[in-house]
């Protein structure tokens, strides 16, 4: 498996390496294109006056003029037609047609540097060779020569080329090792993401990024992180859900196990009987509510679950919720009083009838004997409002803030019947229609519970 580290590293030497090609042909195209016709005519220049100079010195001595000038940078060849001599730097290809040194001879100019043939990969000024010079004439003790010439390549490197040179090349390699360092100093971060990230699969959820920095991989380590804490959290909160579901399980189970072994004793009174088989239907319509709830929360758990909105009469349904456990309301010597307005509701009415029953029923539950509850249902400018008020016992400010957490009851004593589940319910479902619960309450005083519904 190819690593990023080592991808980027190809891709920067592909970069380099095409760059280095891309600027050589256009270097070489821009030479064909320019350069080329005028150092063809600045060498004709220099090889006109070089053959004017020795046409017009008296005395000169010949090979010792021409020795100097390939000393000092020039690559020289000179001949008669049948003599040849050369001068200066060696040339890699000596090969010159006859035609054209015999139309130098007759008084033309050879124009090599810039009839020079165009390569792709190759620029003439480098070309070592004797067909890419520049030819003039001179007559030297009334003899006829044909002079041939161009620059030394070895003296067009001088010390600030060469310093030049190691420049670019420094540069380079500076540049190369530079990003090789910067690639992997980018990398070690993901790095370390990657093996966090193995640790989460394995369920490691203490695992924390010590990235610091500002930019996308430093946001993306935050992000990391905090994702792990929420992952941490769950994890968390699914081991209590589970020790409470099992907790919740067992407790009615071993009570009906319990009371299911006492009945086989066939000595038995019957009101004993009556009474172990009361608490065992109590047991049993405990579990049932428990699963119930706990098949409903999955179902609002489940972040594609829609809502079956449609208008139907909100006050109707509370009405007959009320009618449905008026009944309890007797047993436990409650009063209750409600002001419900007409309303049509566009919602979820068998969702929303949980929140109701759950309401209703806890409003009775940890009521007191002779207490009171009112309903109140009140239409507003953007959103309906339905309170739920009773004379209960309350809570504390500790048990309000824990009082949507599921299986959080605050009858530590766990006398009541209940799950711990009813106000978790209720405030899913009402923020799934967009709404707010509000609650408040104080020890002896009651509980009020004001739900607000938007208008759609």
């Amino acid at each position: 498996m190819k690593t990023l580290y080592s991808k980027f590293v190809i891709t920067t030497m592909l970069i380099m390496i095409g760059s280095l090609c891309i600027g050589f042909l256009m270097t070489n195209t821009y030479y064909h294109q320019v350069t080329k016709e005028k150092n063809d005519a600045k060498n004709v220049a220099i090889a006109q006056d070089i053959a004017d100079y020795i046409e017009s010195a008296k005395e000169m001595d010949l090979d010792n003029y021409l020795t100097t000038l390939g000393d000092i940078g020039y690559q020289i060849y000179v001949t008669t037609g049948e003599e040849h001599r050369f001068f200066g730097g060696e040339y890699r290809d000596k090969k010159l047609p006859t035609d054209i040194i015999q139309q130098v001879l007759d008084g033309e100019v050879y124009h090599g540097m810039r009839d020079f043939p165009k390569e792709t990969f190759m620029t003439g000024f480098f070309a070592n060779e004797l067909i890419n010079t520049i030819g003039v004439p001179f007559t030297y003790h009334n003899e006829q020569y044909a002079l041939f010439i161009r620059p030394d390549i070895r003296f067009l490197f001088s010390e600030a080329h060469t310093l030049l040179g190691g420049l670019i090349l420094g540069m380079a390699v500076m540049s190369l090792l530079a990003m090789l360092l910067f690639a992997k100093a980018l990398i070690r971060p993901i790095t370390k993401l990657t093996e966090a990230t193995h640790q989460l699969a394995h369920e490691k959820f203490d695992t924390l990024l010590e990235i610091d920095r500002a930019d996308e991989i430093g946001q993306l380590a935050d992000s990391f992180n905090v994702m792990t804490e929420k992952l941490q959290e769950n994890d968390r909160m699914r081991k209590q859900f589970i020790s409470n579901v099992s907790h919740d399980f067992q407790s009615p189970l071993l009570n009906i196990q319990g009371y299911v072994d006492l009945l086989k004793n066939p000595t038995l009174a019957e009101p004993e009987r009556q009474e172990y088989a009361t608490i065992i239907e109590l047991e049993t319509k405990r579990l049932s509510t428990l699963t119930k709830q706990l098949l409903l929360l999955t179902s609002l758990d489940q972040s594609t679950r829609m809502l079956k909105r449609e208008p139907y009469p909100l006050d109707e349904q509370l009405k007959e919720t009320v009618r449905k456990y008026r009944w309890q309301l007797e047993e436990a010597n409650v009063q209750l009083s409600y002001q419900i307005e007409p309303v049509i509701y566009n919602g979820d009415a068998s969702l929303l009838q949980n929140v109701w029953d759950n309401l209703l029923t806890n409003a009775i539950k940890y009521n007191v004997n002779g207490g009171d509850i009112h309903i109140q249902l009140q239409e507003q400018t953007t959103f309906l409002e339905v309170l739920v008020k009773d004379s209960g016992i309350g809570m504390t400010t500790e048990q309000l803030q824990k009082v949507y957490d599921r299986f959080y009851r605050a009858d530590e004593s766990r006398t009541k019947q209940g799950t711990g589940l009813g106000l978790a319910i209720v405030k899913q479902i009402v923020e799934l229609h967009g709404g707010q619960v509000q609650m408040e309450s104080a020890m002896n005083e009651g509980t009020s519970v004001c739900i607000h519904l938007p208008k759609l």
